[in-house]
């Protein structure tokens, strides 16, 4: 399953995170997978596309980093996965 994880940094700044990255990486749990990432223009949040099998990875990964973000994730599905669930049926 794909979730988009919306990242608000609590002081308004990336710059912990980014520090806690380089020094510890992303603390993802075995069977959690970062997909792709996406940072505002003004450096206020972060948009994650993670892969995963078991949403309780989610909330493992979401704890490390639960001082410093406030996260919002919704279970998405691919753009082609959607078209073809709303496709005509002959």
């Amino acid at each position: 399953m794909l979730y988009l994880v919306i990242e608000r940094f609590r002081d308004g700044s990336p710059e912990q995170v980014y520090r806690r990255l380089a020094e510890t990486g992303r603390g993802l749990p075995q069977g959690l997978a970062y997909v792709d990432s996406w940072v505002t223009a003004d450096f206020r949040r972060c948009y994650q596309v993670m892969e995963c099998a078991d949403a309780g990875l989610l909330d493992e990964w979401m704890a490390h980093w639960s001082d410093l973000v406030d996260f919002e994730v919704l279970p998405v599905v691919r753009s082609a996965e959607a078209a073809a669930a709303f496709a005509p049926r002959p």
